[in-house]
């Protein structure tokens, strides 16, 4: 007797009394069999438990059904909640997903899309601050159909879904502004990076400028994204004068408001602090931390979208998304 599981196409054909074409043909979706032997081929597989080889119909289909998403960290919340948007959607048109964690690495980054172009992906989604000249010019080689979620390519080359960054930034500061602060500190990435150098530092200058207070570049600050980070950079900030910081991270956040809590002051009468990615981070604090909140798993989502549309070959009316964000006001901000 065939054991349940270990059957191939030719067992189901078997069964059937069909050609593998016919078995082919109704694995995959194909309309032109007729119903009653489509019925007696999916009952046969349910009978002997047979599982299409997904590289096998890949090389009759020419797809695989599995899209690579390549992340610059797994465990960072704001990531993890745009992967759960794109899973989701990448489960409702039945797609298998390829994560690959990179650091933010341009080496790994480019063996990363090596990878899943060896793989035969149909299609690629990329996260990350920022895009590499070398990475940048393998993805826009590479075979398959690419969209930026969360990230920013300067020149606009590619399909991204994001959050307008400059008015984001523009409205926490002038927040912070109105609640009386003319030192207000930013805290971003690498300065090398587009979003940071042409979307959170312009959204910050413009703030400044509608509000005529002079851009003081003492008070710009550069930080890695965790928390260690963040404690380190508040020393800075505080021997600044700066009595109110909009950080790009929520991890940094946190540890630039822990050191001020520390240091004595009172959050958020002596100092009041705008966070950006609003992850769980910003509500499990005391104080909760104010936050431009991003829709993160829309992001995410609507990227995934994106990439079936572009798989498939279907027109798009707009390549360049931007989704509405707002600020959430909680414990670190006086109004």
């Amino acid at each position: 007797m065939q054991k349940k599981g270990s059957a191939t196409i030719y067992d189901v054909a078997n069964r059937v009394g069909v050609s593998l074409a016919t078995v082919s043909r109704v694995v995959n979706g194909n309309s032109n069999v007729r119903d009653s032997t489509k019925r007696k081929v999916l009952d046969a597989i349910e009978e002997l438990g047979y599982h299409p080889n997904a590289v096998a119909r890949g090389l009759a289909s020419k797809k695989t059904t599995t899209i690579g998403v390549v992340m610059p960290d797994m465990t960072d919340m704001y990531y993890s909640e745009l992967a759960r948007g794109i899973d989701d959607v990448a489960n409702m048109y039945h797609y298998d997903v390829l994560l690959t964690n990179t650091d933010e690495d341009p080496v790994r980054e480019t063996m990363a899309i090596n990878n899943l172009a060896s793989k035969q992906v149909d299609g690629i989604i990329f996260m990350g601050n920022e895009l590499d000249r070398e990475v940048l010019n393998k993805i826009t080689s590479a075979d398959a159909p690419v969209v930026l979620a969360g990230s920013v390519d300067a020149e606009g080359r590619l399909p991204s879904v994001n959050i307008n960054y400059v008015d984001a930034v523009d409205e926490a500061v002038t927040m912070m502004i109105k609640n009386g602060h003319e030192r207000v500190a930013l805290v971003t990435g690498p300065m090398s990076h587009a979003i940071n150098k042409l979307h959170r530092l312009e959204g910050y200058k413009s703030a400044l400028e509608k509000a005529n207070i002079p851009y003081d570049e003492s008070l710009l600050f550069v930080a890695h994204q965790d928390y260690d980070a963040g404690l380190k950079i508040a020393e800075k900030i505080l021997d600044s004068s700066a009595n109110a910081v909009v950080a790009y991270d929520d991890e940094v956040a946190l540890g630039i408001m822990n050191y001020m809590i520390d240091q004595g002051k009172n959050i958020p009468e002596d100092f009041e602090i705008i966070t950006a990615n609003n992850t769980k981070f910003a509500i499990v604090t005391r104080p909760q931390l104010t936050s431009i909140r991003q829709p993160k798993y829309d992001i995410g989502a609507v990227s995934m979208r994106m990439l079936t549309k572009l798989m498939n070959n279907e027109m798009i009316d707009e390549t360049q998304v931007q989704l509405p964000h707002t600020i959430e006001r909680r414990g670190t901000t006086i109004n």
